[in-house]
């Protein structure tokens, strides 16, 4: 097969577009973006000011999110956000409010797998925020561990409850050294193996980074 047999990769962007108005965690910054200088006769450019919450759309949790010596966006390793991904879809299997246990991975999963990514809202709430969005069972992590797993993505904006004040399930992932993923969407990508390409920006200091996540089939 030559290089115009070959079949093109599609690529999927499971990434929430940044805007004014994007649902943010309850007290967190809202988006803004200010022109500060204006194309016209006198500038050449337009040039803007960002003002933003570091866990603003599909971003990735650094551990210094939760661990007060963790390491910030600037120093998180990059592999696992880079390289072959298994989608699998749980929107209609864990409800409003649910947890995924193991149990609702059992006959999904191949032997090992190095990224997970998991469907669990039927259609991403683009407009408006799911106080109730289901996560993930502290439970789940070492049984990924176990396969494999070196990254976590959800589409629900936490892998733990919105009311969580331990963030078991964050810590279990510290434990198992997995990376993670949240806010992404996944509305009309088929489930299956995807190469994953989801880098968070180099921010020194920073606990989380927005990023533009992409699936690319293979």
């Amino acid at each position: 097969m030559d290089a115009a047999d070959k079949p093109v990769s599609k690529i999927y962007d499971i990434s929430q577009t940044i805007r004014p108005g994007i649902p943010v965690w309850p007290g967190d910054s809202e988006f803004i973006l200010n022109r500060t200088w204006q194309l016209d006769a006198e500038c050449p450019v337009n040039v803007s000011a960002i003002t933003m919450s570091t866990h603003t759309g599909s971003h990735a949790d650094s551990r210094l999110h939760f661990k007060e010596d963790g390491a910030d966006s600037a120093e998180t390793p990059l592999d696992a956000y880079i390289g072959p991904a298994l989608l699998i879809d749980l929107s209609a299997d864990v409800p409003s409010g649910g947890l995924v246990e193991p149990t609702h991975l059992e006959g999904k999963l191949p032997d090992r797998v190095e990224r997970l990514l998991i469907k669990l809202f039927d259609r991403f709430p683009h407009e408006g925020w799911d106080p109730a969005f289901p996560a993930i069972h502290p439970d789940t992590i070492p049984y990924l561990a176990a396969r494999g797993c070196k990254l976590i993505g959800l589409d629900v904006p936490s892998l733990d409850p919105q009311d969580s004040k331990t963030l078991d399930t964050h810590i279990a992932v510290d434990r198992a050294g997995l990376a993670i993923l949240e806010g992404l969407v996944f509305d009309d990508v088929p489930p299956g193996s995807y190469e994953l390409i989801a880098l968070p920006l180099k921010i020194a200091g920073a606990d989380g980074s927005p990023l533009r996540a992409i699936l690319r089939s293979i």
